[in-house]
């Protein structure tokens, strides 16, 4: 796995024509706490290719309104964290394939979510938050329109089903914690099989055994992290969404190990994005 300190910026996709401080405001938080420059980008799409309509008006406006933005957005971001080096670029291109580019010299990508349809998501050419999250090189925050409050102890959610980009998660979740000084509940969601011949007790404890396994290396890493152990039986989705509703996040690698080969984004990231009150972040296996 590529050490999460080896890249450099907090790369955050502004929209023009949406709500973008919550975005925003993780993005220059994250910033601060990692010592990073964070970039504001907003992606211009280039003009349609016709013979029969000028598209340079739409164009034009499109970059006039992306530059008005980025413009209020630096300075926003500026007074949050000031002593975060901030910078803008307008770019000419498709948003989701600009910001899959950056994802591989970025620490971070950070995106605001329209809370889209699972129908309007794959329809809209404005939907970043899928393929974006299914083809970036670093990990992939997607923050609600709404702040996240809550009155319990600070604590991040983190998914482990014992895969390649579930470990991945795992580290990501346990720097996290250390740097944000806040709790880590560490969730194995357990399926009962249809069919087995093993008794339920001998297949949940070998559940809570491979989570034990799996994350005893960090918490010895991070020994300043609370650690919890949990084991909910039922859907992983609404088991991580439960366990994560009062979470100032939940981290999910982007593929576990039900998934196959040729799937860019597992089932289970695809329902917290719809499901999920907090900031999910996906970590890639590598």
């Amino acid at each position: 796995m590529t050490s999460t300190t080896d890249r450099s910026d907090v790369v955050v996709g502004i929209d023009p024509v949406k709500n973008w401080h919550m975005a925003l405001a993780w993005a220059a938080d994250e910033a601060h706490l990692r010592g990073r420059g964070l970039r504001l980008v907003v992606a211009v799409p280039p003009r349609h290719d016709t013979q029969h309509v000028d598209d340079t008006p739409r164009h034009q406006a499109q970059q006039r309104a992306g530059t008005e933005t980025l413009r209020a957005a630096l300075a926003w971001a500026h007074a949050r964290q000031p002593a975060v080096k901030a910078t803008s670029f307008l770019v000419d291109g498709f948003p989701a394939g600009t910001l899959t580019g950056l994802s591989r010299e970025a620490h971070m990508i950070v995106l605001g979510s329209r809370h889209l349809s699972r129908t309007a998501e794959f329809l809209s050419a404005g939907s970043l938050v899928v393929p974006v999250t299914a083809k970036a090189h670093c990990p992939v925050v997607v923050v609600g329109d709404a702040e996240h409050v809550t009155r319990e102890t600070p604590y991040l959610v983190v998914g482990v089903d014992g895969s390649e980009s579930s470990r991945a998660a795992l580290a990501w979740a346990f720097e996290e914690a250390d740097l944000r000084h806040c709790a880590l509940r560490a969730v194995a969601v357990w399926q009962p099989p249809v069919f087995s011949l093993h008794s339920a007790d001998t297949l949940s404890h070998a559940e809570r055994r491979l989570l034990s396994e799996t994350t005893a290396g960090w918490a010895e890493k991070y020994p300043d992290v609370r650690l919890t152990h949990e084991v909910p039986v039922g859907s992983p989705v609404e088991a991580l969404a439960s366990a994560a509703e009062h979470a100032l996040a939940v981290v999910v690698g982007r593929r576990g190990r039900g998934g196959y080969a040729g799937m860019r984004v597992g089932s289970v990231v695809h329902g917290l994005l719809h499901r999920a009150h907090c900031p999910v972040v996906t970590v890639p296996a590598g």
